[in-house]
């Protein structure tokens, strides 16, 4: 006699009576009709049901957790010492003064509902303020975790700049739930440069094209040649004159400004906030010319702090 003994017990159904030192496993897969009635689900499937979406779940969170990791880890200028903070920024009740809105699966392709990071190396000692209107404005369309860090290549960072992106969120570890992230890394570097593919894309270098990059993932492009134009040419001013001009130079750009404002429109490049202003009104106070600018540019610039979106920048030049 074996000591395994096969009897049948219905129609459809073998049972394996084991030895007393093993366990006994129901068979799930061919229960008798009476069993289950009503389309009832039997348990044990449902049980191992549950299990499965709790196991692929923990799995989802884990890969999105390792892929975050990889390309800001695995990024050669984005070596990271200590993290510093963390913050989750929901869409605020609030519209953004943007009439039309960018698709992240459109502009940075899609990719099976993982976060996006968006890797940023900047020096503490000139705050890229274009960001943190930037970072303002993306946390009122997108789902954002951002996280500050700092560089062994810093010796000091002031308060003010661990804490820019806002404070850290108690869900900031589950990464699922999120959009895009934005990791800012302070650190000793001669210009700002950003990383968004750490596989196949080259760094962007330079705060007015990072700041270019940024304001595509909030509103198209202007159609318009013309108008596109206008605000290149207003942002390549900004950086080029306000930010890294003389004196005289900043002087013959505020003169422009006044210009270009005092003909009606309330935006530099028509009816809509654009880069342009972004980049002209952090330009214009990082430079330390608001106090000397036209009465149309203070004008401009209090209609931009009314916006509520560059009150962050107070901080960071004081």
């Amino acid at each position: 006699m074996s000591m395994y003994q096969v009897r049948p017990v219905c129609a459809g159904e073998m049972k394996v009576d084991l030895p007393t030192c093993m366990y006994a496993l129901p068979n799930i897969h061919g229960r008798c009709p009476e069993h289950l009635q009503n389309g009832e689900v039997d348990p044990a499937v449902r049980a191992l049901e549950a299990r499965q979406d709790e196991i692929l779940r923990k799995l989802y969170e884990l890969k999105a957790a390792v892929e975050g990791l990889a390309k800001t880890v695995a990024t050669p200028d984005a070596d990271l010492d200590s993290t510093v903070s963390s913050s989750f920024a929901s869409p605020a009740s609030t519209s953004t003064t943007f009439k039309g809105t960018a698709d992240l699966d459109t502009l940075l392709g899609k990719d099976l509902g993982a976060l996006r990071d968006i890797v940023i190396n900047a020096n503490p000692a000139r705050p890229p303020l274009t960001l943190l209107v930037l970072h303002s404005l993306l946390c009122q369309r997108y789902r954002v975790l951002s996280t500050v860090h700092v560089h062994s290549s810093v010796s000091a960072v002031p308060p003010q700049l661990l804490s820019c992106l806002g404070p850290r969120h108690a869900d900031s570890y589950a990464r699922h739930l999120f959009q895009l992230g934005i990791t800012l890394i302070w650190k000793d570097v001669p210009k700002l440069q950003m990383r968004f593919n750490v596989r196949n894309m080259c760094p962007i270098e330079g705060e007015a094209n990072v700041a270019r990059f940024l304001f595509r993932l909030l509103s198209p492009f202007p159609a318009d040649a013309a108008l596109a134009t206008l605000v290149d040419g207003w942002v390549d001013t900004a950086f080029f004159q306000l930010a890294e001009g003389s004196a005289k130079e900043r002087a013959v750009v505020l003169r422009a400004l006044n210009s270009a404002l005092g003909r009606g429109g309330p935006w530099l490049a028509g009816p809509e906030l654009s880069l342009a202003d972004v980049a002209c009104y952090c330009c214009v106070v990082q430079s330390g010319s608001a106090a000397a600018a036209p009465p149309d540019v203070r004008r401009w610039l209090q209609a931009c702090e009314n916006l509520g979106y560059f009150g962050c920048t107070g901080p960071l030049l004081q």
